[in-house]
This record gives C-alpha cells, structure tokens and sequence, in this order.
C-alpha cells in the first residue's frame, strides 16, 4: 500500500537567511504578489516567507477541503525548510489560516497579525452559493465583481493597471481549488475558541470594507486576549494593496514588539529560557501612525458545552440559508412555535449534526425522501440546501434518476420539475 504525501505549497523566501521568519498569508483568488509592496521594507529585518494557496498563482491544483488542512499543508512545507517558528500576518483567508495555526498549534506561532479576517466569514450559504455560480458559470463572474469587493470605487477608479491586475488573478485561478477554498470558508467557525489564541495579535481593517470590516475586526479584539485594532483610513478590502504604506508601518510595529518565548508542550506552559532563540527585533525609529491601535478590551469569559437547539439554529441556518429561517421563525406564534422549537432541536440539532454522514450525504438522502413522500415544497427547500451543501446540479439530476427507478416515474417527473426551477433560479449569476 503506497503512502499518500501531503502535497506542499507553492512558496517564496526574501530576506536575510538567519532572520526570524515572518509569514504572509495570501487573500482568496489573490497570489502571494498582494504582498509585494510590503516585503522590501519587512525584508530588512524578517525573511520573509510567501506562499500561494492551491490552484492560485500557477501553484499546483490540489483543492483544500478546510481551512485546517491547509494549515497541515502550509506546516508540513515549513517543515522542509526547517522552519518551526514564526510571526504570521494574514489577510482574509490568510487571517482564517492564521487563526487556525494559533489555535491548533500555538508552539509555532511567536505572534500575530490579521487584516481583514474574521472569525466567521459570512454564512456558510454565501460561499455554497458562489461555488454554485463558479461550478455553472466559471471565474469569469467572480472575477469581474472582485474590484469591487476589494477596493474603494476612489482607487479602483485612479488605478486601472491594479484593478485589471485583480481581475486576472481570480481570472487564472483553478475553478476547483477556489471552489474548495469556498468550502472550507463556509466551514471555518472560531468564535467560541478566540479566547484560546495566547499569541500578541494586531488585528488590522479597511474603514471602508464591506466583506470584513471594523465590526468584524472589533469582534477578532473583544475575544483575543492580548489584541489590538488597527483600522486603515480609506481602505477596503484588500488593505496591503489600497493602502501599502499603512500596513507596512503597522506590521513593522507589531512584529518588531517582543516575540512570545517558545511552548513547552511536555508542561503545556509557555518556557522562558527560550525566549534567546527567537530574539526580539530592534524597534524602529518613531514614525507618524498611518493608523492608530487601540488597547485591548477585558477577553469575554468562554461559554460551555451549546445546547442542541444552539447547534441546531446553526446547521438549519447554514443549509437552508438565513432567509428561509427567519421567515419560518417569523411566521411562529403560540400554535406553532413548539414545533419551530422541536424540528431545530431535534432534526437540525440533533440528526444533521451527527458525524456519522456529512452534509453532502444527508442531502442526498433528504432529497429522495421527499420525492418518494411527494413532498414538492420541500423539495425546493431541500434542492436549494443541496446545492449550498455541495452538491452539483449534475450530481442532484443523478439523484432523481435514482429515484425514478425506486419511488416511481411520475414522482421523479414532478421532482425534475421542481429541481429544474431551483437550480436555473441558483446558478443564474447576478448582475
């Protein structure tokens, strides 16, 4: 039996070869050339390590699932260069890789910067839903509507070479790897373990981002114990290119403060005797802020085990979407709201939150129940969270065919009908 190598990741170094590493963590549909503007500067203190995530910048297409293996991959190529501690700024999903790494492997990382992350990105039906729009139409729409997302209307106006620049970044990315990295977005959920990240971290935004913005950022500062904000003026966004100059003060700042001394994982503390072997840096001369980091605020206390309907309104969320579910909790009232409470208690908190299949299987088995039991309503419902769950529309037509031989032709011809609807409806892109 062959063994199965994790793949390693497409990677840069600059910088003094015995420097402290300072890892920069790329955004979604970006390549490690985001960074470009800061690394002259960084590289004169750091050695500075980039990287592309899979199927992005020309790296290898090797889709991700999650935002942990990603982490595995990025660890195991440190890991080749012999590189075990570190500082890490990351924006958007690099903030998300950057998170994961504190969280799961504290040892390696010495401290902390995330630009434009949250510890939730959205919903998980959002990015289902760009996968659905990427599977049926391509990059070509993503692509089209990223300057907008990722910059002001002001720079995107006055740089037309950046902004044609972002448009054939996500323009030459792998379909499938964006789409996994989608997933693993959809999937990615820490806010009831920011309490556990023990490394100092900047958390930096956009005044003017609508993806993840201050309130994002100031939920990031409010869980991180020893966090500080930093919000950039004039910024959406993709902050490290709109504003280079702003964030390359702020992280030269942070990462020149006293990095954390190495974890002792036999006494789980963190030893002092290290502290030589990841020396701090020599702060710069004082510079005029670009923008100003506020103190950190008292880490609320961390709550327990949730109680299954909390799981519950989570999973019924995530698969059916938000408007679905507020208008079912919405139109509750004394008669029915028992049952809004045992349907989200029991079936989503308790049935669609089992390990033992995963949402994509679930789905599956949920569509064809509902066309043997000629539940049409709920088929829509139940197509449209198919599609958030993963499922392709030619996956789903597959499912119909098999339930044209076991429930009955007439039953799959209502529910072709029914699925036909949703998925033009889904997979319709936006203008």
């Amino acid at each position: 039996m062959s063994e199965t190598k994790t793949p390693a990741l497409q990677y840069r170094v600059d910088g003094p070869e015995d420097a402290p590493v300072l890892i920069l963590g790329p955004s979604l549909g970006t390549t490690w050339h985001m960074w470009d503007r800061q690394v002259p500067e960084l590289a004169k203190s750091w050695r500075i390590f980039r990287f592309d995530l899979p199927g992005h910048g020309g790296a290898p297409a090797h889709p991700a699932g999650s935002v942990a293996e990603l982490a595995g991959r990025l660890l195991v190529t440190l890991d080749q260069l012999g590189i075990q501690r570190f500082g890490y700024a990351g924006c958007a999903f690099g903030g998300a890789l950057g998170l994961e790494l504190a969280l799961r492997r504290p040892e390696r990382v010495a401290s902390l910067a995330l630009i434009a992350a949250s510890p939730r990105f959205g919903t998980a039906d959002e990015f289902r839903q760009r996968g659905v729009v990427v599977r049926s139409n391509g990059l070509d729409p993503i692509a089209r509507t990223s300057p907008e997302r990722w910059f002001t209307s002001g720079f995107a106006a006055a740089q037309p070479a950046i902004t044609e620049w972002a448009v054939q970044m996500v323009r030459t990315t792998d379909p499938g790897c964006y789409i996994a990295a989608c997933e693993a977005l959809a999937t990615f959920d820490v806010r009831g373990e920011l309490g556990l990240v023990g490394v100092p971290t900047l958390v930096l935004a956009g005044s003017d981002d609508q993806v993840t913005g201050p309130a994002e950022a100031r939920t990031l500062v409010a869980g991180i114990p020893d966090a500080r904000l930093a919000v950039v003026p004039g910024a959406s966004h993709l902050v490290p290119v709109e504003q280079p100059a702003a964030v390359t003060d702020l992280l030269v700042r942070h990462f020149s403060s006293a990095w954390l001394p190495a974890f002792d994982s036999s006494t789980g503390q963190m030893a002092v005797q290290a502290a030589q072997a990841y020396p701090a840096q020599t702060a710069p001369p004082p510079v005029a802020p670009f923008a100003e980091i506020a103190p950190a605020p008292v880490a609320p206390e961390t709550t327990g085990r949730q109680d299954p309907y909390d799981i519950g309104i989570k999973v019924r969320r995530e698969v059916l979407g938000d408007a679905h579910v507020d208008g079912a909790l919405a139109a509750a009232d004394d008669f029915s709201g028992d049952f809004q409470e045992f349907v989200t208690r029991y079936a989503w908190g308790e049935i669609w939150d089992r390990p033992g299949l995963d949402r994509r299987s679930r789905s599956c088995v949920t569509l064809t129940a509902l066309v043997a039991g000629g539940h049409l309503d709920e088929l829509e419902t139940h197509t449209r969270a198919a599609l958030r769950n993963g499922l392709t529309p030619v996956e789903i037509k597959e499912v119909l065919l098999q339930t044209a031989v076991y429930c009955g032709v007439p039953a799959a011809n209502r529910a072709f009908r029914v699925a036909q609807k949703i998925i033009r409806e889904e997979t319709t892109p936006q203008e």
